[in-house]
């Protein structure tokens, strides 16, 4: 980390009511230890008729998720204050590893998945998106995204997919995370979905955005252009948005209220 190091402090408040007992899969926790993010403090709380939490690793072994098993109205905060060093994405030039160097978990993400049929986008993103590197193509399609897709809360459902998006012209940020992944997966670019606390999302929620991974490492790119990606905290990675859910109930539950709160301090200029 160097001087240029902000923190970006994080609560989250989620409050439902399950009429019946039912297990419980949480996924608000950010990453701890990562290249550019670090977890400085954090605190997961759950109040109500549950069992004791059980922490198990995340995908790819970033980060954590949590089981319980609950029933009534259970209370759940989380709060964190995470150390940010990461510069503006700047993919531009960068070019793929070869299918055979890449590390065997990372495979899964040149494949199509459940909301990401990536095989249906091979034919427009082979003529729309012709960039001399994978990293110029990478900023055009989300170039093309965010020109040709309307951000519209509350349209989508949460079973659509990359090809309804790209029919409908119209999402909300998983939406845009999903196209992006498909389009990206066409050009034979590895790529992942990224759950994350985001400055400025109005209104404030979770944040979807996208990994690619070029030149050996994984680059962050947000097609709503709604958060800096340089402030953005990592809390999850999948295939998409099946693997990065917040909150999976196996049952039913009904939603009291929820909020998300995210603020940056900067510490560029303390000792």
């Amino acid at each position: 980390m160097n001087s240029s190091l902000t923190t970006v402090d994080i609560t989250a408040t989620l409050n439902y009511h399950l009429p019946q007992a039912a297990d419980v899969l949480l996924a608000v926790e950010a990453i701890p230890n990562m290249a550019d993010q670090q977890l400085l403090t954090d605190l997961l709380k759950v109040k109500g008729d549950c069992s004791p939490l059980t922490t198990i690793e995340g995908m790819d072994g970033l980060g954590r998720r949590t089981w319980l098993h609950a029933t009534g109205r259970i209370d759940i905060t989380y709060t964190a204050t995470a150390a940010i060093d990461r510069a503006p994405t700047n993919i531009a030039g960068l070019g793929v590893v070869p299918h055979a160097d890449l590390p065997p978990a990372y495979i899964q993400y040149l494949m199509p998945s459940r909301y990401c049929p990536s095989d249906k986008h091979e034919n427009f993103v082979a003529t729309r998106f012709d960039g001399p590197t994978k990293g110029d193509q990478i900023l055009q399609m989300a170039d093309w995204i965010y020109g040709n897709i309307e951000y519209a809360p509350g349209f989508s459902g949460t079973g659509s997919t990359a090809t309804d998006t790209f029919i409908s012209h119209r999402g909300v940020c998983r939406d845009f995370a999903h196209l992006l992944i498909a389009f990206a997966r066409a050009a034979d670019v590895p790529a992942r979905m990224v759950s994350a606390y985001g400055l400025g999302i109005d209104p404030p929620d979770f944040h979807a955005v996208v990994e690619v991974y070029l030149d050996g490492r994984w680059h962050l790119v947000d097609a709503t252009r709604l958060a800096p990606e340089e402030n953005l905290v990592r809390i999850a990675v999948g295939r998409d948005a099946t693997d990065i859910s917040f909150m999976t109930i196996f049952g039913t539950a009904n939603l009291i209220s929820q909020s998300v709160r995210v603020r940056l301090t900067d510490l560029s200029n303390k000792a």
